[in-house]
């Protein structure tokens, strides 16, 4: 297991993070995800702690609360210990029948953070992310509510998931400007068959140093293998078709990858992981599961070393249309080029 510098901090995380939407014992949205008990939970999290993963991830809504419970107990039933282990969560959906039981208000996020508390069953949150974009809380309430956690020793990091990057960077501003805490890292949905945050996002990212932790690495379960153009197919894409993907597409990717992981003797799966952990812009990836075999064939995808052809290969199948107006950047910039002369630290 490799590790990474969560953007511009000190804190370090493996290149694989244990997402723990599967654990809970509630119904709601999120039923379709898995049910998993505590024993589940305990066996997939001693799993990839003995693996080298020292990142997991969760999020209050998953399970109406359940899933944050289930982690912290797990981490106390394997006596992990905390300073061994970075848990990140989330603030944003509904958690109550009241109006200010929503959104990234100062209310709501002091009054969320102090219950992942209690169900982590710990004294603070490595990295506590804002969910989605709240389009009623002010920028400047959401970061100086989110600073005042920090200071007050209750969060490490802060962080943001499926935010735009004017949004980011506009926050970035005030932090700046405000001497306030910053984002550092970016959850956002990133697969070999949905590659469009590279429009824009990366080079967000790599211009502000915030990190990226990938969701939904396999497309919600599409770059599995186990569909095909005729039908069939198992797993959770079968009730809940998310995230959308162009599926002509992301047939001619896997037509693609079959025989690269034949060559390599794995699973498809375990190269469209191993393609994300090939992006330089990508901090950690997020892999869910709800048996101990799906987490064992997506943590070995860390061992596969692709070569520069088979990468070549698989961008040209999955490479985005060129759009404005990234294409006119990219023709009006050819005049700095110096033949000769080392690419910029921050190019690809």
């Amino acid at each position: 297991m490799r590790y990474n510098q969560l953007g511009r901090t000190g804190l370090t995380v493996s290149e694989l993070c244990l997402g723990t939407m599967t654990f809970g014992s509630t119904g709601g949205r999120w039923a379709a995800m898995g049910q998993l008990d505590q024993t589940a939970a305990d066996e997939l999290v001693k799993i990839a702690f003995d693996a080298g993963i020292n990142f997991f991830d969760t999020a209050n809504v998953y399970s109406e609360g359940s899933s944050e419970e289930r982690l912290g107990q797990a981490i106390r039933n394997l006596d992990l210990g905390r300073e061994n282990v970075v848990i990140a969560t989330k603030v944003l959906g509904v958690m109550g029948k009241g109006v200010n039981s929503r959104g990234l208000s100062r209310v709501h996020i002091m009054d969320q953070a102090k219950a992942s508390l209690k169900r982590l069953q710990t004294d603070h949150i490595d990295l506590y992310q804002c969910h989605g974009w709240d389009p009623v809380t002010p920028v400047e309430e959401i970061v100086r509510a989110l600073d005042d956690l920090v200071r007050q020793g209750h969060v490490r990091y802060i962080g943001v998931s499926n935010w735009a990057a004017w949004q980011i960077v506009k926050a970035l501003g005030v932090s700046a400007a405000q001497h306030l805490a910053r984002f550092e890292s970016l959850q956002a949905y990133y697969s070999i068959a949905g590659r469009d945050l590279e429009r824009e996002l990366v080079p967000m990212m790599r211009s502000e140093g915030v990190g990226l932790l990938v969701w939904s690495p396999l497309a919600g379960g599409f770059l599995s293998g186990k569909f095909t153009r005729e039908g069939g197919g198992e797993g959770r894409r079968g009730s809940f078709d998310f995230p959308p993907i162009d599926k002509d597409k992301a047939f001619d990717i896997i037509d693609v990858m079959r025989p690269i992981a034949t060559a390599h003797g794995v699973s498809v799966a375990q190269i469209a992981i191993a393609w994300l952990l090939h992006q330089r812009v990508v901090t950690s990836v997020i892999v869910g599961a709800r048996r101990a075999d799906q987490l064992t064939d997506n943590v070995a995808a860390s061992d596969i070393d692709l070569s520069e052809a088979e990468l070549a290969t698989l961008d040209e199948a999955s490479k985005l249309a060129p759009e404005y107006p990234g294409w006119m950047l990219a023709l009006q910039s050819e005049y700095r080029a110096v033949p000769g002369a080392k690419p910029s630290r921050w190019a690809d």
